[in-house]
């Protein structure tokens, strides 16, 4: 049986966020929402929980970082690929995301990265044949 992966990132506005995503084309699942939470279903074993920063503060006893200026992860999506990567950075940064990197293109491996509406840093990558 898969592993199934639950990243859970703080978001300062829950309901951008969600429109963000989903204009991305990913789905919310309303099981697992409500008005401190939406969890983004990226496949059948990756979630992202969007947690409101208030909600996401009740889990650690450490300091929320502003992803706005600093980095503590960088996500990394696979792609089929390499259009894929540029559709889904270039929807990305026409839905509400910033640029992050410029596009990589190295011993077979492509890739480029943006920053959603929270700062959040984002590599979609495509591992060529």
């Amino acid at each position: 049986m898969a592993k199934k992966i639950f990243v859970n990132l703080p978001v300062s506005n829950l309901e951008a966020s969600t429109t963000f995503f989903a204009g991305l084309g990913f789905d919310i699942n309303p099981q697992f929402s409500d008005d401190n939470a939406a969890c983004l279903v990226i496949s059948d074993d990756i979630f992202v929980m969007l947690l409101v920063e208030d909600y996401f503060q009740t889990f650690t006893a450490k300091q929320i970082c502003d992803a706005r200026t600093h980095t503590e992860a960088i996500l990394a999506l696979s792609a089929e690929s390499r259009q894929e990567v540029d559709d889904l950075v270039t929807k990305a940064i026409a839905t509400g995301g910033s640029p992050s990197n410029e596009p990589i293109d190295q011993d077979g491996m492509y890739g480029w990265s943006f920053q959603d509406p929270d700062g959040h840093l984002w590599e979609v990558m495509h591992m060529g044949e």
